[in-house]
């Protein structure tokens, strides 16, 4: 069962907590409004659902709320950022900022992380772009939960890239996808129902196909998007390599199997290469390719020819990439968010911990 929970009365809570966590007012806001851009956009697995995750991580002094965030490197055009160990959710968008100012100036702009931490959903970051008519591309690594093919060893993240470009009077194209089948996050959901995985999303540490939604405690992995070789996992595998080499390998983060687990009570990896999780942020100005206004005709042409595009039996309409999200968040700022109880207790909980009410 869910509980109907207006935006307003989650933005206060999760403020409130990151507050006591130690933020400052500005950066409870920003942690905030990325973290609840997840929920509202139909993306629970990486929205209030991780709240607890994020205060059990600073309770273990892995989380810094206080975080001094510092370009350590640069260029006309590119950075590299150090996050002081601080929230993802924090040092994401000052990244992200950095790219879109490095754009208006050089054109593009290009930036590197490391030594921060989950930084939400991917497509936040990305979007931060389109208001200046530049398309946004963000990514990040995570947590080793994966597999390559034909390995049983956990050695990458769900590795997310998410890409928003700007429309004229068409809304956006955002694409906004893990590199794996399907998000942790998602596994957490069916957890907390009770439910099996869809075939090709884990196997267990044997190597072998199952359903099993707890199939991560007892030593199994996800599988790159594809699941299997005869369905393109190398493809998914591949894309998982380049998110984190781009995001951990070239701004010094550690990477593949050392890259810092999100729950608190995981130790650390040994002999770790960089600091923290890394990400990977671009800026790209439309008019340093052609004028703004006539890419964007031509963007709504292509919206507009792909949404006539002819729909296969049994569906109504084709798709743009963003499209589901976009409806979500219309919907769900007017009529409140669902939260499942299990979740509700959880947050009462966090509550307590802080003296703020849910």
């Amino acid at each position: 069962m869910n509980q109907i929970m207006p935006y307003e009365r989650l933005r206060a809570f999760t403020h409130s907590v990151f507050s006591a966590m130690g933020c400052s007012t500005t950066d409870a806001t920003t942690a905030t409004s990325v973290l609840l851009s997840a929920d509202i956009r139909g993306i629970e697995s990486h929205g209030i659902a991780r709240l607890t995750g994020y205060v059990r991580l600073w309770e273990a002094g892995r989380i810094n709320a206080k975080p001094t965030i510092s370009i350590v490197h640069e260029t006309p055009s590119t950075a590299v950022v150090d996050g002081d160990a601080g929230l993802g959710l924090v040092v994401a968008p000052f990244a992200m900022q950095v790219a879109i100012e490095k754009a208006k100036i050089a054109g593009t702009g290009w930036v590197s992380v490391r030594n921060s931490n989950h930084f939400g959903i991917a497509g936040y970051h990305a979007m931060m772009a389109l208001e200046h008519d530049m398309t946004g591309i963000a990514m990040t690594n995570a947590s080793a939960l994966v597999a390559p093919t034909f390995s049983t060893e956990r050695m990458l993240g769900t590795n997310p890239i998410a890409v928003a470009i700007p429309a004229g009077t068409q809304p956006p194209f955002v694409a906004d996808f893990a590199t794996t089948t399907a998000s942790n996050g998602k596994l957490e959901i069916l957890q907390r129902k009770g439910m099996d995985t869809p075939a090709g999303w884990v196997q267990d540490k044997e190597g072998n196909e199952t359903n099993d939604a707890h199939i991560l405690k007892n030593g199994g992995v996800m599988l790159p998007l594809g699941s299997d070789r005869e369905h393109g996992s190398h493809k998914g595998y591949a894309l998982g390599s380049i998110v984190d080499i781009f995001s951990a390998v070239l701004s010094g983060a550690s990477y593949g199997p050392w890259a810092p687990p999100f729950p608190a009570y995981v130790p650390m990896p040994e002999n770790m290469p960089g600091a923290g999780l890394g990400h990977f942020f671009g800026a790209m100005r439309v008019d340093a390719f052609r004028p703004a206004d006539e890419f964007k005709a031509h963007m709504d042409n292509w919206i507009g020819r792909f949404r006539a595009a002819t729909p296969a039996p049994g569906h109504e309409k084709v798709l743009i990439p963003g499209d589901p999200e976009r409806e979500m968040e219309e919907q769900r700022m007017r009529a409140g968010v669902p939260v499942p109880e299990s979740l509700v207790d959880e947050l009462k909980g966090i509550g307590g911990k802080f003296g703020v009410e849910l």
